[in-house]
């Protein structure tokens, strides 16, 4: 772990530390925590064998110090959310949405250079598939919060929600994602156009197909079978040959 990135976890650890202490609701500030207890450790301990740049490091970061705000107050009760909320005249607290913004807007980076340096996609795949990937999370995110009301305390579960009385919230919420991460993809897009002399080859290599390219489905499939059978087969006649000179070793002498 660099220095920088020692600072950086001070600084989550600090708020972690503030958000802690007197939360506003403290059953919704345990909510809140269960994906911080489970993700902070796997970004800490994968880190020691893939380490992400200080660029994705740093995101992170900002989107839970924002998270760790929200878990302090509830989403619904963050006081600048309701600053936000004076000033375009909104009928909610704002902050919720500013959150699930930010997720899009903070953590496609990161989710981009995962499937760049792993997934080795390049030109359009590298903008796509990131933004496709953040939504899917965002989605995830709304089934575990309807879950949760579902299964824990009423009052903290509806906290834990933030839906604010409205029906449609949890679609704004992903609409909300998404569009942070089409603004973050875009960015990065005109980021490379700029810089990156061999933008558009590499968006238009991208949809190249191999010569040496075949379907899958049922194409893949038969040859799938077709090599278990050889496997089997190939099994099958080792088998025989050893039982063949086995009878052979014990067979009695005239």
């Amino acid at each position: 772990m660099t220095r920088y990135q020692k600072t950086l976890f001070v600084i989550f650890l600090g708020v972690w530390l503030w958000a802690a202490i007197n939360p506003v609701y403290p059953d919704d500030w345990l909510l809140e925590n269960l994906l911080v207890f489970i993700f902070v450790p796997i970004i800490f301990f994968t880190g020691k064998y893939f380490k992400l740049s200080n660029v994705s490091y740093t995101l992170i970061t900002i989107f839970m110090v924002l998270h760790l705000i929200g878990s302090h107050y509830t989403y619904a009760e963050v006081p600048f959310g309701y600053t936000l909320q004076d000033l375009f005249n909104a009928e909610r607290n704002m902050y919720d949405r500013i959150v699930h913004f930010s997720f899009g807007f903070l953590l496609a980076y990161p989710v981009r250079e995962i499937f760049l340096r792993i997934g080795k996609v390049k030109g359009f795949w590298g903008y796509y598939l990131p933004l496709d990937l953040t939504l899917s999370f965002s989605a995830l995110y709304e089934i575990i919060e309807w879950l949760t009301v579902l299964t824990s305390d009423p009052s903290a579960g509806i906290a834990f929600l933030g839906a604010q009385g409205d029906i449609w919230d949890a679609q704004k919420d992903m609409l909300a994602a998404g569009i942070g991460a089409l603004i973050a993809m875009t960015v990065i897009a005109l980021i490379n156009l700029k810089y990156n002399k061999r933008f558009w080859k590499e968006f238009k290599t991208s949809f190249k197909i191999e010569k040496n390219d075949e379907p899958l489905g049922e194409v893949k499939l038969r040859e799938l079978i077709k090599e278990k059978v050889a496997i089997q087969k190939e099994r099958l006649k080792k088998i025989s040959e050893k039982s063949t000179n086995s009878k052979k070793r014990v067979q009695p002498r005239n």
